[in-house]
């Protein structure tokens, strides 16, 4: 874990000194290259392997491979006196209060006045590890409990100690909001914090509610995933991700440390899960756990789930029900809920059942863990996924109805709650014109907003949405700039996106300084609408398909000529045509998680919408001249287009070549908004105007006839060593033909226009091919490429 956190320091382009144990024995290639345990490479050894391991972790700890030589190996007794020159030390030893306090008295010999100290726990106190250390030390230090893995986990929860200075937490705070992007909460110093405590509750209170129930794995992880707005993992696949042994461990934290009976009987695991631990079944590192995978014929799901009641593992069934048929065809959480609610079969009661238990128990805990319902919420959608917090979920499926059934069935309500009803009120959040109010201690209380964060849901809430239809809104975000959203399903560009584009270029153009394409959705665009074209394809409505492309391409190439500035901020997944949308902005603004690349070959296709002539033009920008080699340069970014390569971060779209000079990355990726807005404004202060392009005219050094002969020569090669298939080749020889300028000879140049005349008939002609609508048939039922 501590290797983990360095990463992602170095991911923030922090330096930072990784110190571990020396080694008490040699290995056995040591003694064989004659070392001793004096020699540095072994007494360094056990960070030194720690960093290796980041590089190749999976999935990867670090945004590029290259970000780990920002962290340098060293052991905790020859280097501890680098301590005095750092700012921020953290302590992540393994979870043992003894060891803790070991470590912390040696790190005390060597701390500086002033700096920074905080300790890596998912759950020990804060003051206990602190006993023994001055004053000053304890005023300069602060419980962190990263959330596992770091790069991937929002949530940092923050525990003071009782003599943590106010700075102390601020500087924190900044660190890890401000430098690492992290979603901060402050959580008082009590066992397992706030979302270890609740989640081990709520995935106690579901291991119970099932064995009461009777139901199977499968039907609990089909439950607790996506219908009640949680992750895919759901239960189960989270558990076995975790590792049971892990999930015992934090469970028995609290078990031995609370002090109601009740509360502590609640935290004890069931007989038949002790029993998967004593086995050695705990989940993915021991091969086995609540699911295990076998060898089987290639049509057949190699998953098999544990029946507890017997310890054998058969294949996965169908889970169906009632309720559960409701849900899934309601749309969002707060819908699915409501649906399956109104049931009463054995899936809608196992559903209710742990809801009740979590909702009580959350909020029981407020005051003891947290004093503000809001750092409950967060602490759940930002350390376990949740679609909503506790009281969010509560406020979704109606506080006063709820609690009657609650007590009509015997459960205990907090009597915060009953009180809050009886005052006449009916939910725990409200919003207003002045902003977003929560319920705190009985008094409606404003919710402070950080002013550098923008909420698009909030500006449309307002009243600043300038224009919309079913697809995307244009938004006023202040400082006369406007903000392009997509909210189609998962955001994939069809007619409705395209028209918004037009029309919003109009009205920046005239009304505003300029424009900003961002969303709030789980990702900012899967690409095209695939489902559109293959049905027109099905049908051989070629010059439908025609008309598409068209309209795409017409409608990047407007965006591009617009005389404001454009800056687009992408985040997550951004693939296809949601790359295609970014390419014509004057600046994209990358979050640091953005999975960015050009993914067409994939269905069989290749980029339609300008993003083949808009890699030409960046190559023809990169090497102007006649006389350039542009060989190796022009097989990159073919190879990265026919192999549909993706990047694994936004640091990682310079590699694909995707990144021009004037791009950069953002890791707090709540701030995209924000500061693609400011970098508008500050475009716009320094006199921005673009004429209005002419796609006509010649601009672009194509590679010609000869570039092409060279890329052809590696597909032929891959067909040979039967790395690809024939219609891989088919599709790879057409993609060539387009990035190298069709039938012209090197270096001619050529416009835009020729260029996207180019993918459009290679687009059109490989959507008439059998292999390729079996492609996208797949993807759209499968959710997976096939290779034909």
């Amino acid at each position: 874990m501590g290797a983990a956190i360095a990463g992602q320091l170095a991911n923030a382009g922090i330096s930072c000194l990784l110190l571990d144990m020396i080694p008490p024995a040699l290995t056995v290639e040591e003694e064989k290259a004659g070392l001793s345990l004096e020699d540095f490479r072994v007494r360094n050894r056990l960070a030194r392997s720690a960093v290796e391991r980041l590089k190749r972790s999976n999935p990867a700890s670090l945004y590029v491979e290259a970000f780990a030589e920002r962290i340098t190996p060293g052991n905790t007794t020859d280097h501890m006196a680098e301590l005095q020159r750092v700012d921020w030390i953290i302590e992540a030893v393994t979870e043992r209060l003894d060891i803790k306090c070991a470590v912390l008295e040696a790190v005390e010999r060597q701390w500086q006045e002033g700096t920074l100290v905080s300790t890596n726990t998912s759950g020990i106190s804060v003051d206990l590890m602190l006993e023994g250390r001055t004053e000053a030390f304890k005023g300069s230090f602060v419980g962190t409990h990263f959330f596992n893995p770091p790069r991937y986990m929002h949530l940092v929860e923050l525990i003071p100690g009782t003599d943590t200075k106010t700075e102390t937490l601020a500087q924190a705070r900044e660190w890890c909001e401000r430098r690492l992007g992290k979603g901060v909460v402050v959580a008082k110093d009590t066992p397992n914090f706030i979302a270890n405590r609740i989640g081990t509750y709520g995935l106690l209170m579901t291991l119970k509610e099932m064995e009461r129930l009777g139901l199977s794995i499968e039907e609990v992880d089909t439950l607790t995933g996506p219908v009640m707005g949680r992750p895919k993992s759901a239960t189960f696949r989270t558990l076995d991700l975790v590792g049971l042994d892990t999930f015992q461990h934090v469970a028995n934290n609290v078990a031995e440390q609370v002090q109601c009976d009740e509360e502590r009987a609640a935290f004890q695991l069931p007989a038949w899960f002790q029993e998967m631990v004593q086995r050695g079944w705990i989940g993915e590192k021991s091969g086995q756990g609540f699911y295990r995978k076998e060898r089987t014929g290639a049509s057949a799901d190699p998953i098999r789930a544990v029946r507890w009641s017997d310890w054998s593992y058969e294949p996965r069934k169908p889970v169906k029900s009632a309720s559960l048929e409701q849900a899934k065809r309601a749309k969002g959480t707060e819908a699915k809920l409501q649906a399956i609610l109104k049931l009463s079969d054995a899936h809608a009661q196992f559903v209710w059942n742990v809801l009740k238990h979590v909702l009580c128990y959350s909020a029981a805990k407020l005051g003891e863990i947290a004093d503000d319902i809001r750092v409950i919420d967060k602490a759940m959608r930002w350390g376990f996924n949740w679609e909503l917090g506790p009281f969010e979920y509560w406020d979704a499926i109606g506080v006063r109805a709820s609690v009657e059934r609650m007590e009509r069935e015997g459960t205990t309500v907090p009597s915060w709650v009953t009180d809050w009803l009886a005052a006449g009120h009916e939910q725990f959040y409200e919003r207003r014109p002045e902003g977003v109010f929560h319920v705190s201690r009985g008094e409606w209380k404003l919710v402070e907003t950080d002013p550098e964060l923008v909420s698009l849901r909030e500006c449309k809430e307002q009243g600043k949405t300038i224009t919309r239809n079913s697809g995307a809104s244009l938004i006023d975000i202040g400082d006369d700039v406007a903000c392009l959203e997509f909210h189609s399903p998962n955001n994939a560009i069809g007619e409705d996106i395209l028209s918004m584009i037009q029309k919003s270029v109009d009205i920046v153009s005239r009304d505003y300084r300029g424009m900003v394409i961002a969303n709030e959705g789980r990702n900012f665009c899967v690409g095209a609408n695939i489902m559109l074209l293959l049905a027109e394809a099905q049908a051989e409505e070629w010059d439908e398909i025609d008309l598409i492309i068209r309209q795409f391409q017409n409608t990047m190439m407007k965006l591009k000529a617009l005389n404001r500035p454009v800056v687009a901020a992408p985040h997550q997944m951004t693939l296809g045509g949601g790359v295609e949308a970014c390419l014509p902005a004057d600046m994209i603004l990358f979050s640091a998680e953005t999975y960015f690349g050009l993914v067409e070959t994939g269905v069989g296709l290749i980029p339609g919408g300008g993003g083949c002539k808009e890699i030409a033009l960046r190559l023809s920008k990169r090497f102007p001249h006649p006389e350039d080699d542009v060989t190796q340069p022009l097989l990159r970014a073919f190879e990265t287009i026919a192999m549909a390569k993706v990047s694994g971060s936004g640091h990682d779209v310079e590699r694909l070549g995707y990144m021009s000079p004037q791009d950069r990355v953002l890791i707090p990726s709540a701030r995209r908004v924000f500061e693609a807005k400011q970098a508008v404004l500050s475009l716009d202060a320094a006199g921005y105007w673009r004429t209005a392009a002419d796609a006509g005219k010649p601009t672009i050094r194509a590679a010609g006839r000869e570039g092409r002969a060279v890329l052809q020569l590696a597909v032929s090669s891959m067909l040979e060593g039967r790395y690809i298939s024939e219609h891989d080749a088919k599709i790879a020889r057409k993609l060539a033909r387009v990035l190298t300028g069709g039938d012209v000879p090197a270096n001619r140049l050529v416009s835009e226009a020729h260029m996207l005349d180019l993918e459009r008939e290679a687009f059109l002609s490989l959507c008439g091919e059998p292999k390729t609508q079996q492609r996208m048939q797949h993807m759209l039922s499968k959710g997976k490429p096939l290779r034909n």
